[in-house]
């Protein structure tokens, strides 16, 4: 399964991914804006246990952005359960390398609708650390709309701030 974007592909995480995502991962400026379990630094160990279990994936829900055929980032979307089975939660991260060359909102429309299109899902959410207006705009380009702030909902390197709530509807 492969997802096609202009310069870039969604695919499954392969052996052989883990060099370039260590690479791209291992950025402060990255993990600063992602939950803790998104390790810094991020270490070959961690690249390869990420790899391990995200391979052979049915249904795909998590994928590798594939530029040149290396890592650039990751995506994915988990579909909700109980009262939330026709939701899911969106994340991502891109390399500082790629952004702002529009990459990532490609690549959240393509993955949106691919939800959209394939599973019984409804809504697509996104929630984003407030210090991140660069995420905010991708998921507005996206179609993405704003619906509400969390205040002071989550603590990141010892700061307590607030979160903003993305979603779209289909």
């Amino acid at each position: 399964m492969e997802l096609l974007g202009s310069v870039f592909t969604l695919r499954e995480w392969q052996s052989g991914d883990e060099q370039s995502l260590q690479e791209q991962a291992n950025n402060k400026n990255i993990s600063c804006y992602l939950l803790d379990r998104f390790p810094y630094p991020y270490t070959m160990d961690d690249a390869k246990k990420y790899v391990s279990s995200h391979q052979n994936q049915n249904p795909l829900t998590n994928f590798a952005i594939i530029i040149n055929y290396k890592v650039a980032g990751g995506i994915e979307f988990k579909p909700g359960k109980d009262i939330y089975r026709k939701n899911a939660l969106l994340g991502y991260w891109l390399g500082q390398t790629f952004w702002s060359l529009g990459i990532m909102t490609e690549a959240v429309k393509l993955i949106t609708s691919y939800a959209f299109e394939n599973f019984d899902i409804i809504r697509m959410q996104a929630n984003v650390n407030a210090n991140n207006p660069a995420s905010m705009r991708v998921l507005e380009k996206a179609g993405f709309q704003k619906e509400g702030v969390l205040k002071r909902a989550i603590v990141k390197y010892g700061e307590v701030i607030d979160e903003h709530l993305y979603a779209l509807v289909k």
